[in-house]
């Protein structure tokens, strides 16, 4: 059968459970358990397409009423599912900012979420029919090798899941323990580039602790740094000041104060004081309604892509696109996830020239264990994702590992990430997301 007449015969969705240290950020603390979801598209030529995307019961219900639109289509006509899925995106100018509400979690953009996994599911079933990587799907590779940077976080100790699943790094509360965190990541990883998730402890600790990353790596090394909207106007102003030096050289501030007024005053303010340090953000600007008026505020210089809430791969490509446009600079955000999410976040970022600050990635935090790539965990080189030559995503699905993720699932009790709720579980019982907190 040639690729011109295939057609999608079968959706199965798997949804699994991934051990989670307990991180902490602004929204609170993560659960012992990350949710996901592993889309498997069959068709009628014996080629298999896989995605990965959030998990619980919202996303697996969007995806499941998608499955009328999906089979007996050509996985080819991306354009005709995306017209079909259209009727449910979200009302003009509603709030899909990720402000309030976790990656994954907010209404408003699930038709994007659910465009997005069954996009990159079909991609990958379209490379392997053509024998070419999704990237050159994609109008083709600027890069072989995808950067990432070591992404630090705030922790409690424990490594997540239950018993079974070792702390790798420890409690991880103060400057020094960051250090020796990122210490360890980089000498696993390779990692050339670092950003620290902040809003977590009060400000002058978060900025010692940049300060000691600095000390530590080096200038030539960039830092970044994400409170995830925890600190008021006036508290990212004195931040900025402060960090004048260690956030130069490829750094940035991210999303420091809610909403994108608060960051043009921010930006203002520090610009007047002659300082340049860029802001990024992936809570203010989520879709494209939010690019011009960024722009327009002068709120946002770098702006964080992530394939599945933008609405999959070549919306983050038309992004990139966009941005170059504006002038923007570009870069990707991430969440908790497996190989196969790396991989489609790396095939886009390969095939996007102006995607120039190394990406995101929760990677390090998740374990061997729990992988469900086929062969183990995507190696890194030099903090670098290396673009396979094999065809599609370039990776395939271990049925056995991807069943023991399934057990986990059922096992456990919930069915949505709620930060704040685990915070209140085992922090502080008064404990409530405020903003801003500082």
């Amino acid at each position: 059968m040639s690729a011109a007449q295939m057609k999608i015969t079968g959706l199965k969705l798997h949804s699994i459970a991934i051990a989670d240290p307990p991180l902490r950020s602004s929204y609170g603390l993560h659960a012992p358990w990350a949710l996901r979801t592993v889309v498997e598209l069959k068709t009628d030529s014996g080629i298999t397409g896989w995605a990965e995307t959030y998990g619980g019961d919202g996303p697996r219900a969007a995806l499941e009423a998608a499955r009328p639109l999906l089979l007996g289509r050509d996985p080819f006509q991306l354009q005709q599912l995306h017209a079909r899925l259209a009727p449910i995106a979200k009302p003009a100018n509603a709030d899909t900012s990720q402000t309030w509400l976790v990656p994954g979690e907010n209404p408003l953009d699930q038709a994007n979420r659910t465009f997005a996994a069954l996009e990159i599911a079909c991609l990958d079933v379209i490379g392997k029919a053509v024998g070419k990587p999704v990237c050159d799907l994609l109008g083709g590779r600027a890069r072989d090798r995808v950067a990432f940077s070591a992404y630090l976080f705030y922790k409690h100790g424990g490594g997540g899941g239950d018993s079974g699943y070792r702390d790798e790094y420890g409690e991880v509360l103060t400057a020094d323990a960051a250090v020796r965190e990122c210490r360890q990541m980089i000498a696993q990883y390779g990692f050339q580039e670092i950003k620290l998730k902040a809003g977590v402890l009060p400000p002058d600790a978060e900025i010692e602790t940049i300060q000691a990353l600095r000390a530590e790596f080096g200038p030539g090394v960039p830092l970044r740094i994400d409170p995830n909207c925890a600190w008021s106007v006036e508290t990212s102003v004195r931040v900025g000041e402060r960090l004048r030096e260690e956030l130069s050289n490829g750094g940035y501030l991210e999303d420091p104060c809610p909403e994108l007024e608060g960051m043009s005053e921010v930006r203002r303010r520090l610009v007047a004081e002659g300082i340049e340090t860029p802001l990024a953000s992936n809570v203010a600007v989520t879709n494209f309604q939010d690019v011009p008026k960024a722009k327009a505020l002068d709120a946002v210089q770098i702006v964080l892509s992530d394939p599945h809430y933008w609405g999959g791969l070549r919306q983050v490509q038309s992004l990139a696109h966009f941005c170059e446009m504006l002038g923007m600079g570009l870069s990707m955000h991430s969440n908790s996830h497996l190989g196969i999410s790396l991989m489609a976040m790396a095939h886009v970022a390969a095939a996007s020239p102006n995607l120039t600050y190394a990406c995101d990635t929760h990677y390090p935090w998740q374990t061997e264990q729990d992988e469900v790539v086929a062969g183990g965990r995507i190696q890194f080189e030099k903090g670098c994702v290396v673009i396979p030559e094999k065809p599609g995503l370039g990776v395939e699905v271990d049925y056995d590992q991807l069943a023991r993720g399934c057990e986990r699932y059922e096992k456990i009790s919930f069915r949505k990430r709620d930060d704040e709720a685990e915070m209140r579980r085992h922090v502080d019982a008064e404990w409530k997301r405020v903003l801003p907190r500082w």
